[in-house]
Protein backbone atom coordinates (compact mmCIF):
# COMPACT_ATOMS: atom_id res chain seq x y z
CA UNK A 1 0.00 0.00 0.00
CA UNK A 2 1.41 3.19 -1.05
CA UNK A 3 1.93 5.59 1.64
CA UNK A 4 4.14 7.62 4.05
CA UNK A 5 7.33 5.43 6.18
CA UNK A 6 7.30 8.05 9.75
CA UNK A 7 10.25 5.90 10.08
CA UNK A 8 12.49 7.30 7.64
CA UNK A 9 13.71 10.72 7.43
CA UNK A 10 12.35 13.56 5.21
CA UNK A 11 15.45 14.48 2.82
CA UNK A 12 14.37 18.27 1.43
CA UNK A 13 15.65 18.26 -2.52
CA UNK A 14 16.43 21.68 -4.37
CA UNK A 15 13.70 22.13 -7.18
CA UNK A 16 13.71 25.18 -9.86
CA UNK A 17 10.60 26.83 -11.13
CA UNK A 18 10.78 28.26 -14.30
CA UNK A 19 7.39 29.65 -15.81
CA UNK A 20 7.19 29.96 -19.74
CA UNK A 21 4.70 32.84 -20.36
CA UNK A 22 4.80 35.48 -22.91
CA UNK A 23 2.22 37.41 -21.34
CA UNK A 24 2.73 37.12 -17.34
CA UNK A 25 5.13 39.27 -15.47
CA UNK A 26 6.47 38.02 -11.77
CA UNK A 27 3.79 39.60 -10.03
CA UNK A 28 1.11 37.91 -11.81
CA UNK A 29 2.71 34.64 -12.24
CA UNK A 30 0.05 32.86 -10.07
CA UNK A 31 0.89 29.16 -11.44
CA UNK A 32 4.67 29.71 -10.39
CA UNK A 33 3.94 31.23 -7.04
CA UNK A 34 0.96 27.78 -6.54
CA UNK A 35 4.28 26.01 -7.25
CA UNK A 36 6.83 27.92 -5.16
CA UNK A 37 4.58 27.73 -2.40
CA UNK A 38 3.90 23.84 -2.42
CA UNK A 39 7.55 23.49 -2.58
CA UNK A 40 8.20 25.21 0.84
CA UNK A 41 5.26 23.95 2.55
CA UNK A 42 6.62 20.42 1.78
CA UNK A 43 10.16 21.49 3.35
CA UNK A 44 11.82 21.08 0.07
CA UNK A 45 14.13 24.29 -0.85
CA UNK A 46 13.10 26.57 -3.54
CA UNK A 47 16.62 26.77 -5.42
CA UNK A 48 15.50 29.13 -8.00
CA UNK A 49 12.73 30.58 -9.66
CA UNK A 50 12.34 32.36 -12.97
CA UNK A 51 10.74 33.15 -16.22
CA UNK A 52 11.08 33.00 -19.71
CA UNK A 53 8.88 34.33 -22.71
CA UNK A 54 8.08 31.13 -25.13
CA UNK A 55 11.06 31.42 -27.07
CA UNK A 56 12.95 27.39 -27.40
CA UNK A 57 16.48 29.84 -27.22
CA UNK A 58 14.86 31.38 -24.11
CA UNK A 59 13.44 28.06 -21.85
CA UNK A 60 16.71 26.36 -22.74
CA UNK A 61 18.82 28.80 -21.59
CA UNK A 62 17.64 28.71 -18.24
CA UNK A 63 16.91 24.89 -17.79
CA UNK A 64 20.36 24.10 -19.02
CA UNK A 65 21.84 26.66 -16.29
CA UNK A 66 19.78 24.36 -13.64
CA UNK A 67 20.58 21.11 -15.30
CA UNK A 68 24.18 22.08 -14.67
CA UNK A 69 23.85 23.09 -11.18
CA UNK A 70 24.67 20.57 -8.38
CA UNK A 71 22.22 22.07 -6.14
CA UNK A 72 19.31 21.82 -8.02
CA UNK A 73 17.65 17.98 -8.24
CA UNK A 74 14.31 19.23 -9.88
CA UNK A 75 13.14 21.07 -12.08
CA UNK A 76 9.61 22.36 -12.80
CA UNK A 77 8.34 23.85 -15.80
CA UNK A 78 4.85 25.95 -15.85
CA UNK A 79 3.16 27.04 -18.83
CA UNK A 80 3.85 26.50 -22.95
CA UNK A 81 2.38 23.18 -22.70
CA UNK A 82 -0.69 23.60 -25.20
CA UNK A 83 -1.29 23.63 -29.06
CA UNK A 84 -1.25 27.69 -29.84
CA UNK A 85 1.49 28.69 -32.40
CA UNK A 86 3.83 29.83 -29.02
CA UNK A 87 3.31 26.61 -26.92
CA UNK A 88 6.74 25.12 -27.37
CA UNK A 89 7.63 24.40 -24.15
CA UNK A 90 7.97 20.34 -25.37
CA UNK A 91 9.44 20.72 -28.29
CA UNK A 92 12.23 22.84 -26.60
CA UNK A 93 12.61 20.50 -23.73
CA UNK A 94 11.91 16.62 -24.74
CA UNK A 95 14.65 16.67 -27.44
CA UNK A 96 17.05 16.95 -24.27
CA UNK A 97 15.25 13.95 -22.39
CA UNK A 98 17.99 10.67 -21.26
CA UNK A 99 15.21 9.24 -20.38
CA UNK A 100 10.83 9.81 -20.98
CA UNK A 101 9.10 9.58 -17.66
CA UNK A 102 6.19 8.34 -20.23
CA UNK A 103 4.26 7.73 -16.61
CA UNK A 104 4.27 11.03 -15.97
CA UNK A 105 1.95 12.63 -18.57
CA UNK A 106 -0.72 9.09 -18.20
CA UNK A 107 -1.04 9.95 -14.47
CA UNK A 108 -1.72 13.78 -15.18
CA UNK A 109 -4.10 13.43 -17.73
CA UNK A 110 -5.97 10.68 -15.31
CA UNK A 111 -5.89 13.39 -12.39
CA UNK A 112 -7.09 16.43 -14.42
CA UNK A 113 -9.77 14.30 -16.28
CA UNK A 114 -11.10 13.81 -13.05
CA UNK A 115 -11.51 18.21 -12.63
CA UNK A 116 -11.46 19.30 -15.92
CA UNK A 117 -13.09 16.48 -18.17
CA UNK A 118 -11.84 16.02 -21.80
CA UNK A 119 -10.02 19.65 -21.89
CA UNK A 120 -7.43 17.65 -20.24
CA UNK A 121 -6.70 16.58 -23.87
CA UNK A 122 -5.35 19.96 -24.52
CA UNK A 123 -2.45 19.96 -22.37
CA UNK A 124 0.91 18.45 -23.08
CA UNK A 125 2.22 18.10 -20.30
CA UNK A 126 5.74 15.79 -20.06
CA UNK A 127 8.47 14.86 -17.83
CA UNK A 128 11.77 12.89 -18.36
CA UNK A 129 15.43 12.77 -17.36
CA UNK A 130 18.29 15.08 -18.39
CA UNK A 131 21.42 14.07 -16.98
CA UNK A 132 20.71 13.33 -13.16
CA UNK A 133 18.22 16.54 -12.91
CA UNK A 134 14.37 15.50 -13.09
CA UNK A 135 12.27 18.01 -15.51
CA UNK A 136 8.72 18.03 -15.47
CA UNK A 137 6.81 20.34 -17.91
CA UNK A 138 3.40 21.60 -16.72
CA UNK A 139 0.55 23.96 -18.29
CA UNK A 140 0.66 27.09 -16.79
CA UNK A 141 -2.76 26.80 -14.97
CA UNK A 142 -2.49 27.39 -11.18
CA UNK A 143 -4.81 24.28 -11.25
CA UNK A 144 -2.68 22.47 -12.96
CA UNK A 145 0.11 23.27 -11.14
CA UNK A 146 -1.93 22.04 -7.81
CA UNK A 147 -2.80 18.93 -9.44
CA UNK A 148 0.30 17.40 -10.47
CA UNK A 149 2.34 18.41 -7.36
CA UNK A 150 -0.95 17.54 -4.71
CA UNK A 151 -1.32 14.10 -7.01
CA UNK A 152 2.42 13.10 -8.08
CA UNK A 153 5.09 15.39 -7.00
CA UNK A 154 4.49 15.16 -3.61
CA UNK A 155 4.62 11.70 -3.10
CA UNK A 156 7.53 11.35 -5.63
CA UNK A 157 9.74 13.56 -4.10
CA UNK A 158 9.54 13.11 -0.75
CA UNK A 159 11.84 10.25 0.04
CA UNK A 160 9.36 8.73 2.69
CA UNK A 161 6.65 7.64 0.18
CA UNK A 162 6.62 4.33 -0.50
CA UNK A 163 7.05 1.91 -2.13
CA UNK A 164 9.20 3.86 -3.83
CA UNK A 165 10.19 7.20 -4.84
CA UNK A 166 12.86 9.61 -6.69
CA UNK A 167 14.58 10.88 -4.09
CA UNK A 168 15.24 7.05 -3.52
CA UNK A 169 17.32 6.65 -6.45
CA UNK A 170 18.87 10.31 -6.99
CA UNK A 171 22.70 8.72 -6.28
CA UNK A 172 22.12 6.37 -9.14
CA UNK A 173 20.44 8.58 -12.00
CA UNK A 174 23.97 9.05 -13.22
CA UNK A 175 24.67 5.22 -13.90
CA UNK A 176 23.99 5.32 -17.42
CA UNK A 177 26.71 8.36 -17.85
CA UNK A 178 29.26 6.28 -15.96
CA UNK A 179 28.56 3.10 -17.65
CA UNK A 180 29.77 4.42 -20.84
CA UNK A 181 32.46 6.93 -19.41
CA UNK A 182 35.07 3.32 -19.27
CA UNK A 183 34.06 1.87 -22.72
CA UNK A 184 36.83 2.11 -25.28
CA UNK A 185 34.20 2.49 -28.37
Amino acid sequence: MAGIDETRPFVAVGIAVLTVSDTRSRADDRSGDTLAERITQAGHRLAAREMATDDAEAILAVVGKWVADKNIDVVITTGGTGFTGRDITPEALEPLFDKRMDGFSEVFHRISFDKIGTSTIQSRATAGLIGTTFVFVLPGSPGACRDAWDGILKAQLDYRHMPCNFVEIMPRLDEHLKRGAGSSV
